[in-house]
């Protein structure tokens, strides 16, 4: 279960029923997977989501889990959002209930997230409803590549996994946003993503609005101009926006050493200004969230 999904702790709350045995198959798509998990038991499960966000359907029964000092209790039609990097309990996960899990990078989450919203720290419920429309479109999305075999051929190649990852992400991503990100995602132009993906490739390159310009293929003021058209931003605000939200998800993993040497790794050099501009963001120093 641990290689299929998340690492964790378990806690029995029943003896196993031989009419139910547990359960899991897993299909990989690079930087997401989809299982499919049941215990045969009651059972209880403690995991801190390491690297990556968790979505937890159940397919049938009840699922009660703790995130953060909330219950979330999802049943069918319902979804759970486990944040990465974050503790989470399941109190009770019972023998009846069979989820549908998607488990997507935390990085590539970050990605796409900017990709859709133009917002690198918008925040994603801890509950989603699949009853509404664009959730349950997904559901729909997601379902008829989850029925598909883990060994299937097309979806083994690299390109087809990489493919149906970005897709899946970004319409669990439109399905949770404000629904207003849908049109300006819609008519963002190629000059702009070409930009926001090469920045995410290398944060810590030392960009120049010329270079900008010559990933889009287009003239300085021509980039300029569609930034503040389509994201209502300078290139020069958006590549900030991403390296202060890709310093504040790390922090938050607990994985870093020190501020100092995550601001670096996402190319801010100037520490002064560094905390200055992310204090100014998020209300609190850096310092405060390195655990």
């Amino acid at each position: 279960m641990s290689d299929a999904y998340f690492p964790h702790e378990l806690t029995p709350l029943e003896a196993p029923c031989p009419a139910t045995a547990p359960g899991v198959s897993a299909l990989h798509l690079g930087p997401l997977r989809i299982v499919r998990i049941n215990w045969g038991a009651d059972v209880a499960v403690h995991s801190q989501h390491p690297g990556a966000i968790g979505i937890n359907i159940p397919l049938r029964g009840e699922l009660e889990t703790r995130i953060r000092g909330r219950l979330v209790v999802s049943t069918q039609g319902f979804a759970t959002v486990n944040p990465a990097d974050t503790p989470a309990d399941i109190t009770r996960w019972p023998r009846a209930c069979t989820i549908l899990g998607v488990k997507i990078d935390r990085d590539f989450v970050q990605r796409e997230l900017w990709r859709v919203t133009a917002r690198a720290d918008a925040e994603i419920p801890d509950q989603i409803d699949l009853r509404r429309p664009a959730a349950a479109s997904w559901f729909r999305l997601l379902t008829s590549i989850a029925d598909q075999p883990v060994d299937d051929t097309l979806l083994t190649n690299p390109n087809v996994a990489q493919g149906l990852a970005v897709s899946l992400t970004d319409g669990f991503l439109l399905a949770v946003v404000p629904n207003e990100t849908e049109d300006r995602y819609a008519v963002r132009p190629r000059i702009v993503t070409r930009v926001i993906d090469a920045i995410h490739a290398e944060p810590d390159r030392l960009w120049t609005a010329s270079e900008m310009a010559d990933v889009a293929g287009v003239s300085v003021r021509r980039l300029q101009e569609g930034f503040r058209l389509h994201l209502g931003k300078t290139p020069r605000e958006c590549l900030t926006e991403i390296r202060l939200a890709g310093v504040r998800s790390e922090l938050d993993s607990g994985s870093a050493c020190s501020v100092a040497d995550v601001a670096l790794k996402w190319g801010f050099t100037h520490f002064g200004r560094f905390a200055a501009a992310f204090r100014q963001r998020y209300g609190v120093p850096p310092s405060s969230l390195l655990h």
